[in-house]
């Protein structure tokens, strides 16, 4: 698990990495129309940003729903207690994973 969890996190600080290079063309999109390689690039980006936050968001809200429900299980007095909270976090989660959203739909406008 901790191999594929370093890979996937390889993978996006190379992505990361590499969107920097698309969004610096800006300045030279102003002069001239984008060429094919630029475009390609945006959509890469655009595609792979939603992948990792689903991704990422699947996972964090996994670890979430399992830890509350392990701690209902334990103690169903509780369940009211760690409900609401439950809730807000995986609220807060899926947030990031529409932020995704909203940059690839920033990519894709740039095409």
């Amino acid at each position: 698990m901790k191999k594929v969890v370093s890979i996937l996190m390889l993978s996006g600080l190379i992505l990361v990495l590499s969107c920097g290079f698309v969004l610096a063309a800006e300045e030279a999109a102003a002069k001239a129309p984008l060429d094919s390689n630029v475009k390609a690039m945006l959509a890469i980006g655009a595609g792979a940003a939603i992948g990792i936050a689903a991704c990422g968001g699947a996972l964090g809200q996994g670890k979430a729903a399992a830890a509350a429900l392990e701690g209902i299980a334990r103690n169903p007095g509780a369940s009211g207690k760690i409900f609401a909270p439950m809730i807000i976090g995986l609220a807060l989660i899926e947030s990031l994973v529409i932020y995704a959203l909203v940059i690839a739909f920033i990519f894709v406008g740039k095409l």
